[in-house]
């Protein structure tokens, strides 16, 4: 059965081309550097990126950890947004394999405010850690992409520091199409970058870390100590390729589209979108559940009674969505959503809002 699928642009299936390329892929053991296919995709990344070198790994939070772990040393301190990423859906990820801590910056939806990351380096003091990378993210978790200016005046800071500074770009390619330029132009602010295959680019596996040679040496020991070194990876490196080639460049539709869906959810009663954090391919909104009450607890309850009834009733209707996030509702659009799935989604939509029974909240 096919569904309308909006709970992420992670859901994204392989095409024809990708499964027909997984099957005829040259393989060769990619431990010895001998899988062609990974080769390619992993040179083709790197002259993408702008960088000399690039590395493929099985997942996103896998190439942002293994850069953590390869930028520093155990007890030094990373300097993040509290929103970002890394902090928020790694499983603490950096303290169990690289032993580090985060330390936030403030930050407007991935937009670090200069003065706030130079007040939080450290100074070589006995007790404090030393300050061993910065992180940033573009495009952002929220939807929303981070402007080149903003960019540059943070990687500046972290070189003028001698601090290395690690984009996770896991939607860089939708961060280029939003501001109307190459993936390299965002990626020359950061000493390595990771972006992923498989979130709207239809790959079913995959992402790749880039940055000097040197780094990706290095990187490459600490991805077999973290146990991410494969075989015959080539069939997993070919769908990659076709993401890299086509996907990425087609990344504009699902933007517009995921702005079709905004403006027709803003339509909906009691419904308010984040039009801030519209800059790709996800809506964020959230939905008054209409109640008349000052008892927060109470509206929480209702609110997660509407989730769970909205879950249900589009479901019947063969579509597919999360439940809110502290009351935020997130929709994704991608290669596998029409204009057509649209419409029906916000049809289907008003209609389950106005059947949800609020009476006595």
């Amino acid at each position: 059965m096919n569904y309308i699928d909006l709970r992420s642009d992670t859901v994204t299936e392989p095409t024809d081309e990708m499964r027909e390329a997984m099957k005829t892929a040259p393989v060769g053991d990619d431990i010895y550097a001998d899988d062609p296919t990974v080769n390619c995709l992993e040179e083709k990344a790197a002259r993408e990126l702008g960088k000399e070198a690039a590395l493929f790994v099985p997942s996103g939070t896998f190439g942002n950890q293994l850069a953590i772990l390869t930028h520093t040393l155990r007890g030094d301190e990373v300097l993040i947004p509290e929103d970002n990423h890394i902090v928020i859906h790694e499983a603490g990820a950096s303290a169990v394999i690289a032993g580090v801590q985060l330390r936030f910056v403030p930050a407007i939806r991935g937009k670090i405010q200069p003065e706030g990351l130079e007040a939080r380096i450290r100074e070589d003091d006995l007790h404090t850690p030393r300050t061993g990378l910065i992180c940033v993210e573009n495009a952002h978790s929220s939807g929303a992409v981070v402007s080149l200016n903003n960019m540059a005046e943070i990687f500046s800071i972290g070189q003028k520091a001698g601090i290395p500074v690690h984009l996770d770009g896991a939607r860089i390619f939708n961060a280029a199409a939003a501001l109307g330029c190459k993936a390299k132009d965002i990626a020359q602010y950061a000493d390595s970058v990771m972006f992923c295959l498989s979130k709207g680019l239809c790959a079913p596996v995959g992402s790749i870390v880039a940055g000097t040679a040197e780094f990706i040496r290095k990187g490459r020991k600490n991805r077999k100590i973290m146990g991410g070194a494969l075989r015959q990876a080539g069939v997993l490196a070919a769908p990659g390729i076709i993401a890299m080639d086509k996907m990425s460049r087609r990344l504009s539709e699902d933007h517009r589209r995921a702005k079709a869906l905004a403006a027709g959810l803003s339509n909906l009663k009691g419904v308010a979108v984040f039009s801030e954090q519209l800059d790709i391919n996800m809506v964020f909104f959230t939905i008054d559940p209409g109640i008349d009450t000052r008892d927060k607890s109470r509206n929480r309850e209702v609110g997660k009674r509407l989730g769970m009834f909205l879950k249900e009733e589009l479901f019947k209707q063969n579509i597919k969505i999360n439940g809110p996030e502290g009351q935020v509702y997130r929709f994704a659009t991608h290669y596998w959503i029409s204009d057509e799935d649209i419409a029906k989604v916000l049809t289907c939509m008003a209609k389950a809002l106005e059947d949800f029974p609020r009476k006595n909240g």
